[in-house]
């Protein structure tokens, strides 16, 4: 005869007998033993019934597991938890306090993927966004929540509802698919008949918070002593902060930062060029730029883009020729880019193209005389070397998967391609490439993101959004991760370019900063124009990560 708490074990330490205890005693430490990530609070218990073969098991005080239960992968549960008869648990699920699971439940925080049609589905790769249920989650019988979805706390998950979206904070659903019912307690603001904030009011409301405390934001980075802006307080003066501070500047208050007329910002910028080779070195302690230039040094390339955006939107441009475009040739230009690491760095390849891209832009604007055939030669080779299988340059690597072709892609199309509004080699297949990209949770888990990964995917996807690809999946992902960037800001301080997991929030990149507000802020509109509610933020992108082509490109 089975055991009652089998099925039933919400009473099991207050009435099973001494034997019962100690077979559930020994049973649990067996579990613990099994795995070096395997913990049980005090007085949980998991029946003897129950199928655990997971990699990751941690369950908290009084938190039980009934019979039949399924659990697989890695799954964190919390204090006061059920999960009750014939439950099914698998890939990476979290549970917060005091969830309750409903029998013949499936909870699936992994998934197949459908990428290859050729292949039939089982031999296709397993990915996991994951699951997170948050605290007093009630989910009801015959429940199906889908990976990738986050439940907010006190939600309720009404019996045979299918989960195939994030559940707002105290709402209940149901359906197939769930959808919003009514309010069990209505977030702070909102009346109880109201329905959930759309992504268009969240923007609305986000942007004109942004708006609000940007001049916070600039006067927290603002050096009076060394009339400099650094990215945070206590960082080092540097080139990128100053065109930081004007792109946010421009972008919410439509004027140059007032910390210092826009004449001296003027006047600086252009003083800091090299007059011999154009380009515009690192500061010394001082905030004087560092010479000679290295024509090497990954900073120089960059400040043709940081420094150039940040003088055309001042109304100004650079003072002398870039000479690393204008004193050149084609054939250098052929011979530089074969020898640029594109088979295992290729961020680092298109930052060097995003920077001659742009140096060509500048000085036509300049009205310089470029050399023949270079800038034909700069975006043939491109074409010529384009992947017709990714869409991208590069090869996946072994330690970073698809990270180098994709954050590649998007440095080498920004100033050649988007620059100057040429329609990309390979489109769809670039759509299918960061869309594999964007299952690899080491960046896109929402603890994991940066800035430069989740831009270097949202600008891509902008970019070939005409081709009506694959648009229902390429709108979700975007929605997904614009509603991860949106719980991000810090008030008066802006956003910090990296997330901040708990164990690496004292960081420099894990540190709000002008650098990672500017660049979440030009991304939160990649991807709100992605779901058609860009207008929503009241701004749009005019420095480095502008989407227009150039004027007169």
């Amino acid at each position: 005869m089975i055991d009652r708490f089998e099925f039933s074990p919400w009473d099991f330490w207050a009435a099973a007998d001494a034997d019962s205890i100690q077979q559930q005693k020994d049973l649990q430490t067996a579990l613990v033993t099994r795995g070096s990530d395997h913990a049980l609070g005090d007085e949980c218990f998991v029946s003897a019934l129950a199928s655990v073969e997971t990699e990751r098991f941690r369950l908290g005080d009084r938190s039980y597991v009934a019979a039949g239960a399924y659990l697989t992968g890695s799954l964190e549960v919390g204090a006061d938890c059920s999960i009750n008869p014939y439950a099914v648990v698998r890939g990476r699920v979290a549970m917060g306090d005091g969830v309750r699971v409903g029998a013949h439940t499936s909870i699936l925080g992994f998934n197949h993927t459908m990428d290859d049609p050729e292949l039939p589905v089982f031999r296709q790769p397993l990915v996991s966004r994951g699951i997170t249920l948050g605290d007093d989650v009630w989910v009801g019988s015959h429940v199906v929540v889908l990976d990738g979805v986050s439940v907010g706390d006190h939600a309720v998950l009404a019996a045979g509802a299918i989960v195939t979206k994030d559940v707002p904070e105290g709402a209940i659903v149901a359906g197939n698919p769930a959808k919003f019912l009514r309010w069990r307690k209505p977030p702070t603001g909102a009346a109880v008949g109201s329905e959930p904030t759309g992504l268009t009011e969240r923007l609305d409301r986000f942007a004109q918070r942004a708006r609000d405390q940007v001049g916070d934001i600039l006067d927290r980075s603002w050096s009076p002593e060394r009339e400099l802006f650094l990215d945070h307080p206590g960082a080092a003066g540097t080139v990128r902060a100053q065109g930081d501070a004007i792109e946010l500047a421009d972008l919410l208050l439509g004027h140059a930062p007032p910390q210092l007329p826009a004449a001296d910002q003027i006047a600086r910028l252009r003083g800091w060029q090299d007059p011999t080779t154009g380009g515009v070195a690192p500061l010394a302690s001082n905030g004087t730029a560092v010479g000679p230039v290295d024509p090497a040094d990954a900073d120089v390339a960059y400040h043709v883009l940081s420094v150039g955006y940040a003088l055309d939107l001042l109304g100004s441009s650079f003072e002398h020729p870039l000479r690393v475009v204008t004193d050149s040739s084609a054939a250098e230009l052929a011979t530089f880019l074969d020898e640029l690491p594109w088979r295992d760095r290729a961020w680092h390849a298109g930052h060097w193209v995003d920077a001659l891209g742009t140096a060509v832009y500048w000085s036509k604007r300049r009205g310089d005389s470029l050399p023949a055939g270079y800038t034909d030669g700069l975006i043939g080779w491109l074409v010529a070397h384009a992947d017709s299988d990714s869409g991208m340059w590069g090869r996946p690597t072994s330690t970073e998967g698809l990270l180098q072709m994709v954050n590649g892609m998007y440095r080498t199309t920004r100033g050649t391609f988007a620059q100057f509004g040429l329609p990309l080699p390979y489109p769809e297949r670039v759509i299918d490439t960061v869309l594999r990209h964007s299952r690899d949770l080491r960046y896109f888990e929402p603890d994991s993101q940066d800035a430069c990964n989740v831009l270097d995917v949202a600008h891509p996807l902008w970019l070939t959004r005409g081709s009506g690809y694959r648009t229902a999946e390429v709108t979700d992902l975007a929605e997904r991760l614009l509603g991860h960037a949106l719980d991000r800001w810090t008030d008066g301080a802006g956003f910090a370019f990296s997330a901040a997991p708990p164990d690496a929030r004292n960081l420099a990149t894990t540190r709000p900063g002008l650098q990672g507000t500017e660049m979440w802020l030009a991304t939160m509109w990649y991807l709100a124009d992605i779901c058609g509610v860009s207008a929503a933020l009241g701004y749009r992108p005019r420095g480095v990560h502008r989407p227009e082509a150039a004027p007169n490109s």
